[in-house]
Parts: C-alpha cells; sequence; structure tokens
C-alpha cells in the first residue's frame, strides 16, 4: 500500500486502465490538482461516486477505482481547462478525507494488473467490433495503445463504448480475471443485441 496520500477526482462514471477520460475543469481545487500533475509528472485517482455530486459533497465513492495520468490539456474559453487522461492501474481506496480547498485525498493500494491472455475465439467478435468502432471515436483515443489480441484490453475497451450503466461498468471495474470481465461484456452486449431485435 502506497503510504503517500493520492489527489482523488470523484466522478460520476468509471475510468478503465488504459481508456481515455476527457475532463472540463473549472473549480479551483482540480486545476490546482491538474497544476501540479503537470509540474510534477503526478497522477490522480478516479474513483465513481456512489452517492453525492461532482461539484458538491460526496457522500460515498466506489472502493475501486483507477490511477489517471494528464497525456493532453487544452485551455477553454471562460478559464475552463480541457484535459486528456489515460487510465493507469486499478486502485482499491482504504480511506479518503477533504481538505479545506476542497480537494479529496485517498490512502489507495495499487492492484495487479491483468494477466496477458489471448481472447477466446468465440469471443472474437468484440475484437473485430473494436476494429471497427475505436479509430472513429477520435481525439481521446489517439493515447491508446491498440491491444485487440488481448482479453483484458478488449473487455476494458468494450466497457467503454457499449451503452451500459455506472453500476454495470463499476462491475466490470472490480473483476479482478480479465477473462470474467470479457465473458461479461459479452452477455450484455448479447442482451443489448437482442432487445434491438425485439
Amino acid at each position: 500500500m502506497d503510504s503517500t496520500p493520492l489527489a482523488l477526482f470523484p466522478l460520476h462514471t468509471v475510468l478503465f486502465p488504459g481508456g481515455p477520460l476527457a475532463l472540463r475543469l473549472f473549480e479551483p481545487r482540480y486545476l490546482d490538482m491538474v497544476r501540479r500533475c503537470l509540474k510534477e509528472q503526478g497522477e490522480f485517482g478516479v474513483f465513481t461516486i456512489l452517492a453525492g455530486e461532482e461539484a458538491g459533497a460526496v457522500e460515498r465513492l466506489a472502493t475501486i477505482g483507477t490511477r489517471a495520468r494528464v497525456v493532453d490539456f487544452d485551455p477553454l474559453p471562460g478559464g475552463l481547462l480541457g484535459i486528456g487522461c489515460l487510465g493507469g492501474a486499478r486502485l482499491r481506496l482504504r480511506r479518503h478525507w477533504q481538505q479545506s480547498d476542497g480537494l479529496y485525498l485517498g490512502e489507495v493500494e495499487e492492484l495487479p494488473g491483468d494477466v496477458p491472455c489471448p481472447v477466446p475465439p468465440e469471443l472474437e467478435h468484440l475484437a473485430e467490433l473494436l476494429r471497427g468502432v475505436l479509430p472513429g471515436l477520435g481525439r481521446g483515443y489517439g493515447h491508446v495503445v491498440a491491444q485487440y489480441e488481448d482479453a483484458g484490453w478488449v473487455a476494458n475497451r468494450c466497457a467503454e463504448v457499449l451503452p451500459l450503466s455506472p453500476e454495470e461498468k463499476l462491475a466490470l471495474l472490480e473483476l479482478d480475471e480479465p477473462l470474467a470481465r470479457l465473458a461479461q461484456v459479452a452477455a450484455w452486449s448479447g442482451r443489448q443485441a437482442a432487445a434491438a431485435h425485439v
């Protein structure tokens, strides 16, 4: 477990390892956090809000989240800052607290990364789906390294692009086994395909 507190960014979304996240920042606590990250090549943790608001009080956070690093930034009109982030390792949140400036900090444990494993033949259609979809998704995926043969990578990218609820995405992030994650994505995508033909 890392004893150094990590800055947290609570969101109503889920960031997956290796995946993109675009944010538009206006709150001083997050603008300061990103400035520090850019200066020190630092990272922050993205955790899903289970109860509370992004711009207000956070009552409850998911215990599993993802480390994020800034890979792109763009000053926007009105004092806003647009940033592009890339997901890193999964994290377990042990405890968190709020500073006087409103920024949340957390004590986190980095979880092991997925063990690389091939996509099973019966689920190859998901990798092919991504080959057709990801190139058209624009700038956000420009920093994502393609690994269409890896089950965990395919599962994470499918979780990002399929119309799943935040609760379903969080359930996928919480799965330690990449093949189990891919099988669950396949089941949910099959359910959606069946619903579309009703």
